[in-house]
């Protein structure tokens, strides 16, 4: 399967990957090689779209659904957190009032950084 018909079956982005990881911790995370994806509640890239943060290029190599509940400490690492658990409170940090419920579903976005 090639990018565009991955692409296709995915439903409209919600957002431009600019907006993709935009709190400063986050992107010291992206360029320190110690996040790799993120989870938004919206679509906010294609397969093989470009984001840059500090003039540092990433490719988004993936982009699934995901259920909150099957979240792994693997998953969190992804992130940049050891566990699921201090994912989850950093999110809830920046949501204040936000349900935490297993059977939401989030946009995974994993990325790598282009060697140039």
């Amino acid at each position: 399967m090639n990018h565009s018909e991955e692409n296709n079956a995915l439903p409209p982005k919600t957002c431009s990957i600019e907006r993709l990881v935009t709190v400063e911790e986050d992107v010291q995370k992206v360029l320190e090689g110690k996040k790799t994806a993120t989870r938004r509640n919206g679509r906010y890239a294609d397969v093989g779209e470009i984001m840059e943060l500090k003039g540092k290029k990433f490719v988004v190599e993936k982009v699934y659904s995901q259920a909150l509940g099957e979240l792994t400490d693997e998953h969190a690492r992804q992130e940049g957190y050891e566990t699921v658990e201090e994912y989850k409170e950093s999110i809830l940090s920046f949501h204040p009032g936000m349900p935490w419920l297993p059977q939401m579903r989030v946009w995974v976005h994993e990325f790598r950084p282009v060697n140039e």
